[in-house]
Parts: structure tokens; C-alpha cells; sequence
């Protein structure tokens, strides 16, 4: 798809939204250097969900919008050293996976609140 893209003239891509399919951050990369990587937002909680026992749930995703509705890249940061405080010992991999990701989970906080809104929201 990303080479049929570039064979059409595509020549930048400002900003990609994609799920969590393993490699394809790096194939962007590679056609599109200066691209901006952002993973899914909704794929990321249904995939961390699936490890929350769900009596944790309802108290867990609190917790974690408090991290991915943050204002500002360094307080969903701050958010995610709490959400891994509260919840790292009962939750590891799921806390893992959030700060492996970080990266590209958190591209979307360089833009304005408007913006956010249409990185987060397109995905689900």
C-alpha cells in the first residue's frame, strides 16, 4: 500500500494513524521519512483491556483517560507514572506496552487540542 502511495506521487505524509500491525511504523519510515507516526489510541485500551480483570476495568480506564485525554504531553506523561504506580504491579505488561509504544502513541500531542481530537477520533 505505502509503495503504491509513493508510485502515485506521493512524495511527504505529515502525519500517520495507524493500528498497533508490528512493522508498519518502520515501513513508513522507510518511504516516508518525515512522517509522523501515531498509533491508535482505541486499539491500545481495547488491547490493554484485554489483560485488565474486569472488576479492575471501570477504575483502570479512570485512571488511563487521565493519561491519553491529557492537555499536554508531559502531564499524560506524569498521568502514566501514576497509572503505573496504581496499577504496574497488578498490570505489568499492560504498563510495558504503553511505555514501549510511548513514542508513537504520543505523536498526537504536538498538535492543538482540535487536531487531537481528529488523530484520536479517526481510528476508532
Amino acid at each position: 500500500m505505502l509503495t503504491e502511495l509513493q508510485n502515485r506521487g506521493v512524495e511527504d505524509i505529515l502525519i500517520a494513524s495507524i493500528d498497533g500491525l508490528t512493522g508498519f511504523p518502520e515501513a513508513i519510515a522507510s518511504l516516508f521519512p518525515k512522517t509522523e507516526t501515531q498509533l491508535c489510541i482505541f486499539h491500545q485500551i481495547r488491547n490493554s483491556l484485554k489483560y485488565v480483570a474486569s472488576k479492575h476495568q471501570k477504575a483502570f480506564m479512570t485512571d488511563l483517560k487521565l493519561v491519553y485525554k491529557a492537555s499536554s504531553k508531559a502531564i499524560a506523561e506524569t498521568a502514566l507514572d501514576t497509572l503505573d504506580e496504581k496499577w504496574g504491579n497488578t498490570y505489568p505488561i499492560v504498563i510495558q506496552s504503553w511505555r514501549r509504544k510511548w513514542d508513537n502513541l504520543s505523536a498526537y500531542f504536538k498538535y492543538p487540542e482540535p487536531i487531537r481530537r481528529i488523530i484520536y477520533n479517526q481510528c476508532g
